[in-house]
C-alpha cells in the first residue's frame, strides 16, 4: 500500500503534513517529492509516468497559485490522482481551487478543500481499502472514534454551560445581596 505525495514547492509541506500523518496511522507507506509542473516540468512527467511502477497506488498533488500540477500529474498515468489546491497567493487558494476542479475531460482529477490535506489521505486510504480489506476495517473502527469524540466534546460543552450558568446565577445573587447590603 503506498501513496505518493508531489508537492509544487516545500513551502508548501507544513499544510500537508497532516496527511502524512493519517497515512502514518493507517500504515500506509507515504512517498514524498517535490516538483512544479512549471520550474520542473521533466520531473514532473518522469514522477507520474513512473508512478505505477514504484508501487503507488494514489497519488496526491499539491499547489498553490495556477496549481496546474494535478492535472499536469494526471496527464502522464493512469494512478488516481487527489488534488489538494494551496492557499499560497493574495486570492487564498480559489485560483488553486479554480485551476484544480477545472480539469479537461477524460484527465480528472479528485479535487479537495483549499489545504484539505487530511481530506486527501482519508480520501486515498478509501480508494486503498477497495483493494485492501485491513483499511477497510481500520477506516470504520476511524469513524466510530471520531463520532465518539465528537460525541465526549458535545457532553463536555453541555456540561461547562451547565457550570457557567450556575456560576452566573450565584454570581448574580451575590450581587443582588451585595446592593442590599449598600443600600
Amino acid at each position: 500500500m503506498k501513496v505518493a505525495m508531489i508537492m509544487g514547492s516545500n513551502s508548501d509541506w507544513p499544510k500537508l503534513e497532516s496527511a502524512e500523518k493519517v497515512l502514518r496511522d493507517f500504515g500506509v507507506e507515504l512517498e514524498v517529492t517535490v516538483a512544479s509542473a512549471h520550474r520542473t516540468p521533466e520531473l514532473v512527467k518522469e514522477f507520474a509516468e513512473g508512478a505505477r511502477a514504484r508501487g503507488v497506488e494514489v497519488i496526491i498533488a499539491a499547489a498553490g497559485a495556477a496549481a496546474h500540477l494535478g492535472g499536469f500529474v494526471a496527464a502522464y498515468t493512469t494512478v488516481p490522482v487527489i488534488g489538494v489546491p494551496i492557499n499560497a497567493t493574495a486570492l487564498n487558494g480559489m485560483d488553486s481551487l479554480l485551476s484544480f476542479v477545472q480539469m479537461p475531460s477524460g484527465i480528472p482529477v479528485a479535487v479537495m478543500a483549499i489545504d484539505g490535506a487530511k481530506n486527501a489521505a482519508i480520501f486515498a486510504v478509501e480508494i486503498l481499502a477497495l483493494k485492501y480489506p485491513e483499511l477497510a476495517a481500520k477506516l470504520a473502527d476511524y469513524r466510530k472514534n471520531m463520532k465518539e469524540e465528537v460525541r465526549a466534546k458535545g457532553e463536555k460543552l453541555a456540561a461547562l454551560r451547565a457550570a457557567s450558568s450556575k456560576l452566573s446565577e450565584s454570581g448574580k445573587k451575590l450581587e443582588d445581596a451585595v446592593k442590599n447590603i449598600i443600600k
